[in-house]
């Protein structure tokens, strides 16, 4: 009898939230009818459930950068391997085997555009914006409201940089992220029952704490393209989903957006997202987390271990459900 032993990390079925439940089971079976119109057959099923087509990893340039070492993780760097080949991205799919099929996304050229709530709505290049930018290295751990984690050597800018640059108006309380939706390369847009594409946000005050960071590599070299290339949002006392990844826009608005989970099941995935071991997912504990690469489970921290820096926010908040 064949047993198989999965990885701490590797999520049990037990806890994935069955599509029939979020959406009915006609839409979802109506999902991957269309996915099966639109993708080619050949990595129709590839990319959404399982592996993903051979391609070649596109190679990553070195990035030159300090490391900040104001921030510490408290705990070993994920071996990189590790964190480069198990990601969410459902744009390419829903397994966490993606990498293959991410590599078919174009990096180059990259704009982001600037809207909403700002004294001079722009879009610019991503080469354009990077010079006008202090590049710095970070130690982040990250943690997936699935309860795996993993600790990255970020490198990027802080959030903040952004923020004074787009000059936001007085009105604007918000900042939404709205990511790449490319249906020539990304098969997971085949799969209409999904809010594509993925936004999500913070509140100004949010933005602006000294946490947030925008990366554009990771292990000293530029980000692959399934853990979110070229720019994808870092912030790490929050739930991993909310790092929006591959962003193409970032608009300040005066109201509060509904991010894509929320707006799939907000009982589950709210806007705050703040990681807290106290309160659990509504079909599985955040006490314990399990570290790519490892099959122990460790303790939770509240804030993922950042409450030193971004506590001081939520005073005062006690009628918002700030953690999920």
């Amino acid at each position: 009898m064949l047993i198989r032993k999965l990885r701490g990390w590797n999520m049990p079925e037990r806890l994935v939230t069955p599509e029939s439940v979020m959406l009915g089971r006609r839409a979802a079976l109506a999902g991957v009818a269309s996915i099966v119109a639109a993708v080619p057959a050949h990595a129709q099923w590839a990319n959404l459930f399982g592996g993903a087509p051979a391609r070649p990893e596109q190679p990553r340039k070195p990035l030159v950068a300090s490391r900040n070492d104001r921030y510490v993780a408290g705990r070993a760097i994920t071996e990189e391997r590790q964190a480069i080949t198990y990601n969410n991205f459902y744009e390419f799919g829903m397994s966490k085997s993606v990498y293959g099929a991410a590599q078919a996304l174009v990096l180059d050229p990259w704009s982001v555009e600037i809207a909403g709530l700002v004294a001079k709505p722009q879009k610019i290049g991503l080469e354009d914006l990077l010079k006008r930018m202090p590049l710095e290295e970070r130690i982040y751990r990250h943690r997936c409201v699935e309860t795996w984690a993993m600790t990255v050597p970020w490198t990027g800018f802080p959030l903040a940089k952004l923020v004074e640059m787009a000059e936001p108006q007085p009105e604007a309380k918000y900042v939404v992220f709205t990511t790449l939706a490319d249906a020539k390369t990304m098969p997971g847009l085949g799969q209409r029952f999904y809010p594509w594409p993925y936004t999500e946000g913070l509140t100004l005050a949010e933005a602006r704490n000294e946490l947030a960071f925008m990366a554009v590599g990771m292990y000293g070299k530029t980000l692959p393209p399934q853990n979110g290339a070229p720019l994808r949002l870092a912030v790490p006392w929050k739930y991993g989903f909310k790092s929006a990844k591959s962003i193409v826009k970032i608009e300040f608005s005066a109201k509060r957006p509904t991010t894509y989970w929320e707006s799939l099941q907000d009982s589950e995935y709210g806007f705050w997202a703040n990681v807290n071991p106290d309160v659990p997912h509504p079909r599985w504990s955040q006490a314990t987390e399990t570290l790519l690469g490892s099959d122990e489970r460790v303790p939770t921290k509240m804030w993922n271990g950042y409450g030193e820096f971004v506590a001081d926010m939520y005073k005062g908040m006690s009628n918002e459900k700030l953690f999920m």
